[in-house]
Order: C-alpha cells, then structure tokens, then sequence
C-alpha cells in the first residue's frame, strides 16, 4: 500500500452493504478504510423555525432519505465513538447549504472535530464551516453536480464533452481558487485528474483525493500519478492496491 494513502469509503461500502448505513459503515472498516465519508442534508422543512425542523440526516438526496429511515446525523457521529468506527476519520459531505452551525456543534458535542473533515461542493458551505470553526479541516469538492447524469443514455456524450473541457480548465481553477479557499483538500471526480493538477495541489499543499473509484486498474493509474487518496464504493480493492 503507498504510504501515505487516504483510503476512503464512499457512503460507507456501498457495494457491499446499502450506504450511508451503520452496516455499511462498519463493512468499510473491515475492508480497511482510515476515513469513511457520509452524506448529510436537512429534508424538506428548511422554511420552519430551528426549534421545529426535523434533525439532519444522513442521505444522499431527498430521494434517498425518502426510501428508508435514514440515520440522523447525531445518530451516526454517536456510533463513530464505539468500536469500530472509533479508529477512522469521518468526512461529512454536506449536500445543500444552509445548517451548518449545526453540523459544527455535533461534531463538537461528540468530540469529534480533530477526527473529522467538511467537505462540500457549496461555496457558501465552505465559508460558513472556516468561520464558524476554523479547527475543522474542509474540502472543496468539484465539480458541482446535483443529478447522476452518466446513468442518464442520452446525456453521455454530452457529459464526456464537457468533462474534456473541465479537465483542461480546473488546473487553472484549482490554481486561483485554492488560495482563497483555504481548504484542506480537494476532492474531484477521478476523470478530471490530470498531473498538471496533482502539481496544483502539491504547490498549494492540500490534500487531492479521487472520487469514486471502482476499478482497481483506475485506481492504480491514480496513485500512480499522483493522487493523495481514494474513495470507492468498494473499499475491499483498496487491499490489492501495490
């Protein structure tokens, strides 16, 4: 394994059990994870007064939280003070803006701020979190998505199109915006990689991790070029890795 390495389980495992789960988390740590990465957002009741709102959770999208009962986020971090999930970090990828004072004040309650890291593809998100605690590590994930539009037929070729164009632009991004920023680290779609924005990340000294990665020859080509971690659905790949 290179050292070094930050091994990342998307939601969890969600290959091997249904993410954002408890189950899931702890499949993740089996298969040898350091960071399990969870997705938090409030649901539909963002216009009611704090005292009346229903508590954060963890899901992907409304969609999501809608199909099942999903865990609160109190719930989950609560679990991340009991082995297993006591020996890995957590990254919490919050997925619509708006709550984040009480994302910090969760994970301060707990404990838990030196363990874990925000990241987000929303701007205001990554403000709010350095101003309201400037202990907590923070990650800009790019690009900004809100729909899985490579399981979408008609919109693959449109899609690698513009993938082509962000790959050739988000090294000169990522050069102005890092800066700014003042995040930990960066997390981008693993099609957008390229060495010219490993270089990028090295001079601004964060963190370049890939997301998410499925296929171990992909994996292998990443780490090889340069990449600071890894997330998969799949975190057993990560133990074939060189």
């Amino acid at each position: 394994m290179p050292e070094g390495l930050r091994l990342v389980g998307h939601k969890g495992a969600d290959l091997i059990a249904p993410g954002n789960t408890l189950e899931s988390f702890a499949a993740a740590v089996e298969a040898g994870v350091d960071t399990i990465e969870l997705d938090v957002l409030w649901l539909r009741d963002a216009h009611l007064p704090l005292e009346q709102r229903a508590p954060l959770v963890v899901a992907h999208d409304w969609h999501d939280a809608e199909s099942r009962t999903p865990l609160a986020l109190t719930e989950a971090l609560d679990a991340f003070l009991e082995p297993p999930l006591d020996q890995v970090e957590i990254d919490i990828d919050i997925k619509l803006p708006g709550r984040e004072e009480e994302i910090v004040e969760a994970l301060r309650e707990r404990g838990l701020s030196e363990r874990a890291m925000v990241s987000t593809m929303e701007m205001y998100s990554l403000a709010r979190i350095r101003d309201l605690a400037p202990e907590l590590r923070r990650g800009w994930t790019y690009p900004k998505v809100t729909k899985d539009w490579t399981s979408k037929r008609w919109a693959k070729l449109p899609m690698l199109a513009a993938l082509v164009v962000m790959r050739h632009r988000l090294p000169g991004l990522a050069a102005e915006q890092l800066p700014k920023l003042g995040v930990e680290a960066i997390w981008v779609y693993h099609p957008l990689f390229s060495k010219r924005l490993a270089r990028i990340a090295e001079i601004a000294g964060v963190e370049l991790i890939a997301w998410t990665v499925d296929d171990l020859p992909r994996m292998r080509k990443l780490v090889a070029a340069g990449v600071h971690g890894l997330v998969s659905n799949d975190p057993r790949l990560f133990a074939e890795l060189p």
